[in-house]
């Protein structure tokens, strides 16, 4: 159990959480928005971001967080555990609001130099439609993974719970918990 996948909409707190359950459990966490926009919010082309997370997947432990949904197979098949942060369009919506409020002008840490914050109507409208148009083909990925740990945490409350299952029982609950949803 030491290679952690979390999904989820803009502005569920991926990056937040796989931050935090990196410092529990000492896993080096991969943010993949990272290492996906170059300065200046250049993509990285599809074989070449194929090949870096083919090889990311490879390390003995990681917690990688971001969505490309593209490329879901490669982690999932390499994880052991997955988690969908499944959160309502409302939080998600006011906490990419409140990000770019935050950020404004500046980058985030979980993404590359020289691409600051930005908000678009776009974006917006992914975020809010993420839980109609994205999340049952997710579901349907996750059942062809189902000798994997999944766990779908619905609410800021479930990943405050998670967390403080882990500090207190370490990596091993993702071998004895329960799944939190």
């Amino acid at each position: 159990m030491k290679r952690i996948m979390i999904i989820g909409s803009g502005g569920a707190g991926k990056s937040t959480f796989a931050r935090q359950l990196g410092e529990i459990l000492h896993f080096p966490v991969h943010h993949l928005d990272a290492y996906y926009w170059r300065p200046g919010w250049i993509p990285t082309p599809n074989d070449e971001w194929d090949n870096f997370q083919e090889k990311l997947v490879q390390e003995e432990s990681w917690i990688i967080d971001g969505n490309y949904e593209r490329t879901h197979d490669i982690r999932m098949k390499q994880a052991d555990v997955i988690i969908l942060l499944d959160f309502s369009r409302w939080i998600t919506v006011y906490r990419v609001i409140k990000r770019r409020i935050m950020y404004h002008g500046k980058t985030r840490p979980d993404l590359n130099e020289n691409c600051p914050e930005s908000l678009d109507v776009e974006f917006i409208k992914w975020v809010w439609n993420f839980k109609k148009t994205r999340i049952p083909g997710i579901m349907e990925k996750l059942m062809e993974y189902q000798d994997k740990k999944i766990i779908v945490l619905k609410s800021p409350k479930h990943v405050r719970r998670l967390l403080d299952k882990v500090k207190t029982i370490g990596v091993g609950y993702f071998r004895e918990g329960e799944n939190i949803s």
